[in-house]
């Protein structure tokens, strides 16, 4: 109860805020800054010691950051200027300490998780190195479930857990450490839903348009050269729409890609 207390009480602040975050002035608490104060002291010590495994195995380093708000700001940006202020991924250097030039790229390499509460946002920003490595919606889909239940310290064991397992074995080393999670995605939480009604209700359109012989519809020819008639009309009528999401994977703003120059990173960002 104080938990959610204290969250509604930073959320409500954040929200009636008019000026913007200093970001650059927020820093690290470690692998895990949970600046919403939502995740359980039991949980946090876990991520810490499982993301300290994981750098010590791989390299690669991680670091989930929670939020109450963005403050009106994109994920994307936010993501971004936290991964280049907190130098996530420099070698051997805990998270928010630099030994190199923005230039130079640690072979290790990073990822920061970024988690707004109150916008319901999630966005990862990862180093070039490992964009080939990680999956592009692979944590995402494995956050989903936690954040459905706005349980913010198990959604962060799947983000950790996923990066963790997923570079290990790309890089061929052995990861004994483990995250005792909860909730894991269903056989069908992998499926493109949206994509799916998409599609079906498209192919309804496009067989409206080219009518069914023998209907008395004077359109006749079945459904190729329906199209064929109808494409200028079924463009327009799709455009005017609107084209769903893919799901809880909406391409947020900014999409996958990386945002240039360095050791700048990439990601990709979703709502819940």
């Amino acid at each position: 109860m104080k938990m959610w207390l204290r969250l509604g009480l930073g959320v409500g602040l954040c929200a009636s805020a008019v000026e913007a975050v200093d970001w650059i002035a927020l820093k690290p608490q470690g692998y895990v800054s949970d600046f919403a104060q939502v995740v359980d002291p039991a949980n946090r010590v876990r991520l810490e010691a499982y993301c300290g495994a994981v750098e010590r195995s791989t390299g690669a380093q991680i670091a989930l950051v929670i939020v109450p708000s963005l403050a009106g700001e994109p994920v994307a940006d936010v993501a971004q200027t936290l991964y280049r202020a907190w130098a996530v991924g420099q070698k051997n250097q805990p998270v928010g300490q630099r030994s190199q030039p923005m230039g130079q790229q640690n072979q290790g390499g990073g990822v920061l998780v970024l988690m707004a509460v109150y916008d319901r946002r999630v966005r990862l920003a990862t180093a070039r190195s490992l964009e080939s490595i990680l999956p592009e919606s692979g944590v995402l889909r494995e956050m989903r479930p936690a954040l459905r239940e706005r349980d913010f310290g198990e959604a962060a064991m799947a983000a950790a857990e996923t990066i963790g397992r997923t570079v290990a074995q790309a890089r061929k080393v052995t990861l004994s450490a483990s995250l005792p999670r909860r909730l894991r995605p269903g056989p069908f939480d992998w499926f493109p839903w949206p994509v799916l009604i998409g599609a079906v209700l498209l192919l309804l359109g496009l067989m409206r348009l080219g009518g069914v012989p023998g209907d008395g519809s004077g359109a006749g020819g079945g459904l190729l050269p329906g199209f064929g008639r109808g494409r200028a009309t079924a463009r327009s009528t799709w455009g005017a729409n609107g084209s769903g999401g893919f799901g809880g994977y909406d391409s947020g703003d900014g999409g996958f890609g990386a945002f240039g120059g360095g050791d700048c990173p990439g990601g990709n960002a979703s709502d819940w």
